[in-house]
């Protein structure tokens, strides 16, 4: 690998170099009063010199602005804090996964997108849903009316999950679902179109999104109640440790509560805080925190400020590190590391003058690999009109093998460190970060905190504020209130119509009518019967999927039991 031998001063030698630095320091004081002088006799340009988050930025970052020693606050590749990487060789020895989120009409129809993706360099699968299937509806549930496959793949059952892997081997390909308030009925789908490839779940590769807790906070698509829903994600952790070791059970998300408005700080805090929830409750459970700790994962957004984006994730793996060890008693190295997936911000992409969304992602995609991310998803440049075209997938996913291959960028691991302003931007990401945490303790805690409204008027506040930042002009978006001449771009969009929901219905009711009636009954009574036991529901659920029970009659089950959740009005 081409190691190099480094010179190490003896005992004299660093005595006198620490002489020296501190002379050097002390020059320093002198010469950067002098320099601040100097500048302050200059006119700045008439702009706000602010992140995007609107934190002010200064002209200059300095030794002075750096915290800590180098081994408390950086210390090495794969090595705790891990501020610098979660494994010692990061990309020298494997890049991250390139994913491409994707799914779209029936199963059938995602299935040879996953299949041209696959042929064309991805090395790993993003599963997107459709708005019935994220809810957990069937297709053809009178709810479901008008968007069955418009947003991403309708999954009713069991058989739509076979068809959407059919000829995809689920041991050797990486696939992440992102799905939360059914996302244990859709774990176990999957885990059963597995098994009848002969795949057993020891096997399976990937993960679940799975993280309701930023649902309540952001995104909104829930279904059942704070507590119970808590206990659904224990049950996963539970039994996953047990029977899927290799499968993250869950996804710790920020991306969504970033792009609903929130700051950098907001989204590092909340996110974190909501991994320490589900650690908490799994303890709670008498889990062993180093039996499901080293499967948790995470997965952030990455906006347009180049420099704080790359400074989240280095906080976000020191503050992780320092918790499971110093807090939840991890003694397991692998429970520390936080490993996370990215997806460029697709907030920021904008349908004036479309053609530029490529070069943003192109820029974030760039920061979340700088800031050491594991698996990456690039956003297409039409996803702000519709669902996007193969030919737009294929320049977001050359996007990143353009980054891979041609630019240097993965030959050398954390390239930034020591940048006066990044660490600096590390350290005061990790300072607004502990501020909220004890904030949010003072309140009760997350769940007291999404009854209160906490979470949910905090990022509403910063979302007005970033776009009342567009609107007045302080804030430029090149296409929208800043270079607009040469009008709009003609971009060819994805349109998926009507027939995804004809060929949904028919399938549901060609299921109904061929599966066993009875068995479908026993199993989803059986189900009921162990959520209100408070035992683990997984065997019985999957024991409901084996039987091809819907995914609205699994979620009905489980609805009879635990009832829905109604969220209090806030604003």
């Amino acid at each position: 690998m081409g190691i190099v031998e480094r010179e190490v001063p003896g005992t004299s030698g660093l005595e006198q170099r620490l002489r020296e630095q501190e002379r050097e320091l002390t020059e320093l004081r002198a010469r950067l009063a002098e320099w601040d002088s100097a500048y302050a006799a200059v006119p700045e340009r008439t702009v706000s010199f602010s992140t995007v988050s609107g934190e002010p930025v200064q002209p200059l970052y300095t030794p002075f602005d750096v915290e800590g020693t180098y081994l408390e606050r950086l210390g090495f590749p794969g090595e705790y804090p891990f501020t610098r990487g979660p494994y010692t060789t990061m990309y020298r020895t494997r890049l991250w996964t390139m994913r491409q989120f994707a799914g779209f009409g029936t199963s059938l129809q995602t299935n040879q997108r996953y299949k041209y993706l696959l042929e064309h360099g991805q090395t790993g699968l993003s599963v997107a849903f459709d708005f019935p299937t994220l809810m957990g509806y069937d297709s053809d549930h009178p709810r479901s009316l008008g968007e069955v496959g418009k947003c991403g793949v309708a999954i009713s059952s069991l058989a739509d999950m076979e068809t959407l892997f059919d000829g995809i081997p689920l041991d050797k390909v990486s696939v992440s679902m992102t799905i939360n308030g059914p996302a244990i009925i859709l774990f176990c789908f999957y885990v059963v179109a597995a098994e009848k490839q002969g795949v057993p779940a020891a096997r399976i590769r990937g993960t679940v999104q799975n993280d309701i807790l930023k649902e309540y906070q952001a995104q909104h698509a829930w279904i059942y109640p704070p507590e119970p829903a808590l206990k659904l994600i224990v049950d996963m952790f539970e039994w996953a440790s047990e029977h899927a070791p290799k499968y993250n059970p869950i996804s710790i998300s920020g991306y969504h509560i970033r792009e609903a408005g929130s700051t950098a700080a907001q989204e590092l805090a909340y996110t974190l805080r909501n991994g320490f929830e589900y650690v908490e409750r799994a303890l709670a459970r008498g889990l062993d925190v180093d039996d499901f700790a080293p499967r948790l994962s995470f997965f952030f957004d990455v906006h347009n400020d180049f420099f704080e984006e790359v400074a989240k994730f280095r906080a976000a793996r020191r503050i992780w590190a320092r918790r499971l060890r110093d807090v939840y008693g991890a003694r397991n190295e692998q429970s520390w590391r936080l490993r996370t997936h990215a997806q460029t911000a697709g907030v920021t992409l904008v349908a004036q003058q479309a053609e530029n969304n490529v070069v943003r992602v192109a820029y974030q995609a760039m920061a979340a690999v700088l800031g050491g991310t594991q698996s990456l998803h690039t956003n297409s440049l039409d996803e702000t009109l519709a669902l996007p075209t193969e030919r737009a997938v294929r320049i977001a996913l050359r996007t990143q093998q353009i980054l891979a291959y041609e630019t240097g960028v993965p030959n050398t691991i954390d390239p930034l460190a020591g940048s006066y302003y990044v660490e600096s931007l590390t350290d005061r990401l990790e300072r607004e970060a502990e501020d909220i945490f004890a904030e949010v303790e003072r309140m009760g805690g997350v769940v007291r905190g999404i009854e209160m409204g906490y979470f949910q008027q905090e990022i509403a506040r910063s979302a007005i504020a970033q776009q009342e930042a567009v609107e007045s002009g302080d804030r430029l978006v090149v296409g929208v209130n800043a270079f607009t001449e040469g009008g709009d771009s003609d971009i060819e969009i994805l349109k998926v119509g009507e027939e995804a929901a004809v060929a949904q219905r028919e399938r549901l009711a060609a299921l109904r009518a061929g599966r066993d009636a009875a068995a479908v009954q026993r199993t989803l009574d059986a189900l009921r019967q162990a959520a209100r036991d408070d035992h683990n529901v997984i065997e019985p659920m999957l024991e409901c999927v084996r039987a091809y029970c819907t995914l609205y009659e699994i979620r009905r089950a489980l609805e009879d039991v635990f009832g829905a959740y109604r969220e209090p009005v806030f604003f």
